[in-house]
């Protein structure tokens, strides 16, 4: 009797801009049929997992990311605890994909948030996935934080699980594969506003949660975005480009764990 593989999960990293390059990484996946059985997303990554889990087209998706900018997604909006408003991004996920519910997704699927009282990541699986996608994305600072049914502040799950394999696994993934794309987080040159400054900071941040994350992945793929700032919305191309040139890269190793039973 032929041996059933392994439930494999897929974890996308946050990373504004760079988060791109997940499209990229999927449209691989997918030209290869390579089986996702789960996948989690945290902040953009969040954004591309929920879309995909959804069962939007990569095409779809590849086209959006071409054509979107930070003014469709965001507005100015000063309140106590924010300078924007990330209700257009809400709007605009409830527009483009096809199921919002986290029991109908196609793919099962988790969007990770963190507790800004106690520092814990908050992983949704239930429930409103475009609010759970909003909240991920929520960059504290910039975009104010919700407060959930549990009285819990939460916002962008970057600050504590940027790379999220934890929440894949929790899904039941058995071989988990983590695209991070802030492997290399130098930016070209100085930040030159306090949107580059705040966001490399984050990434900085990040880069301890995301090595432990890593640790517990069976494949990390990195696709090559450090040259690209976080706020380069109109790289989308060349961070496409990345995401499948690390994809195709890894594409050995990531057929092998479907063997490894």
């Amino acid at each position: 009797m032929k041996p059933t593989r392994p439930k494999i999960g897929l974890a996308l990293s946050g990373g504004a801009a760079r988060g791109i390059a997940h499209i990229g990484a999927l449209k691989v996946l997918e030209e290869h049929d390579f089986p996702i059985d789960f996948i989690a997303g945290t902040s953009m990554g969040s954004i591309v997992a929920g879309a995909y889990a959804s069962g939007m087209k990569i095409g779809l998706l590849e086209e959006i990311a071409l054509s979107i900018r930070w003014r469709d997604a965001s507005k100015v909006s000063f309140s106590k605890l924010a300078i924007m408003s990330i209700n257009p991004l809400e709007e605009m996920l409830r527009r483009i994909m096809p199921i919002s519910d986290f029991a109908k997704m196609r793919i099962p699927l988790a969007i990770v948030t963190a507790d800004v009282q106690t520092g814990q990541a908050v992983v949704f699986t239930k429930g409103d996935a475009v609010k759970a996608i909003r909240i991920s994305c929520s960059v504290p600072g910039f975009f104010a934080p919700s407060i959930d049914e549990q009285g819990r502040m939460l916002v962008d799950g970057g600050i504590v699980q940027n790379l999220p394999v934890d929440a894949v696994l929790a899904l039941g993934a058995e071989k988990v594969i983590g695209i991070d794309v802030n492997s290399g987080i130098e930016m070209p040159s100085h930040p030159a506003n306090i949107f580059q400054l705040l966001m490399q900071s984050y990434m900085i941040i990040g880069r301890g949660s995301a090595a432990f994350q890593a640790s517990h992945a069976d494949l990390i793929v990195e696709p090559k975005t450090g040259r690209i700032r976080v706020d380069e919305l109109e790289k989308a191309k060349e961070l496409i480009a990345a995401g499948e040139a690390a994809m195709l890269k890894a594409l050995p190793t990531a057929k092998a764990l479907l063997e490894n039973c």
